[in-house]
């Protein structure tokens, strides 16, 4: 039994003047403590796949298993990272960070202690009462991260979290998220338009094509990279064949 299970699914939005199939028989599985990535061009419907996990939207037809039940049983044990962090400005970061366990009815002595020890272990000591606008934009993702992961989801949903910082941070926080990842055996999906990241940072890449979104095919990493953090994965000899491999094969469904 794996993990997660995606079967079969077609989803078409409807309106009044308009219908458009943004997926289209979908099937594939995820392992316990897998890191993957979806890789597509803009329309294949990577987002909305990754919304009909979460059990934010009702698929047209197929179903999404976790542990072997269906997603909406298990809503409250996914857990989202988006490209902007969201926390309230006008709350301070251990406020911002303890909103998850509290709105869940989790929060007390253990679970808040565990946070803002998780706080400092991913390098935001003494940060607690400062309010998010004191920050820099790696510093507040690292504290969305710390958000999400206050209340142990048992999936990780990363929807680009990266892609509004410049370049140097978000190399710093690929190495940070992909190794607090590990080191909690969490399994998380990626959706990025960045080969680099999904190569530097995944088990398995899932490049989707689209109109309708199709998977198209499923890219395993080599062992060499799968260990390396990201960091040494983009400095590694398999590295440049790999990101030549995909992108041709990326370009040649938008051609």
């Amino acid at each position: 039994m794996s993990f997660l299970t995606i079967n079969e699914i077609h989803h078409t939005y409807l309106t009044k003047k308009s219908v458009t199939t943004a997926l289209s028989d979908v099937s594939l599985k995820i392992e316990e403590g897998e890191f993957v990535s979806f890789l597509g061009p803009s329309g294949c419907g990577k987002t909305t796949l990754l919304s009909i996990i979460a059990g934010l939207l009702k698929p047209t037809h197929g179903k999404v298993l976790l542990e072997n039940k269906p997603e909406s049983t298990n809503i409250h044990q996914i857990g989202y990272m988006l490209q902007q962090d969201y926390l309230f400005p006008w709350k301070t970061i251990e406020e911002n960070v303890l909103l998850g366990l509290k709105l869940s009815d989790q929060l007390n002595e253990k679970s808040k202690s565990k946070t803002l020890q998780l706080l400092n272990q991913i390098g935001l000591h003494g940060v607690e009462k400062q309010l998010p606008k004191q920050l820099s934009g790696g510093m507040r993702q690292r504290a969305a991260l710390v958000r999400t992961l206050a209340t142990e989801p048992k999936l990780l949903m990363l929807d680009e979290p990266f892609s509004a910082l410049d370049y140097q941070t978000k190399l710093k926080l690929e190495d940070l998220v992909a190794g607090t990842l590990r080191e909690l055996n969490k399994t998380a999906i990626l959706v990025t338009h960045d080969i680099g990241e999904a190569i530097a940072m995944s088990d398995r890449i899932f490049l989707f094509s689209s109109k309708p979104g199709r998977l198209h095919k499923t890219f395993q990493m080599p062992n060499e990279l799968r260990i390396a953090s990201p960091f040494e994965a983009r400095n590694h000899p398999l590295y440049p064949n790999l990101f030549e491999t995909i992108w041709k094969e990326l370009e040649s469904l938008e051609s």
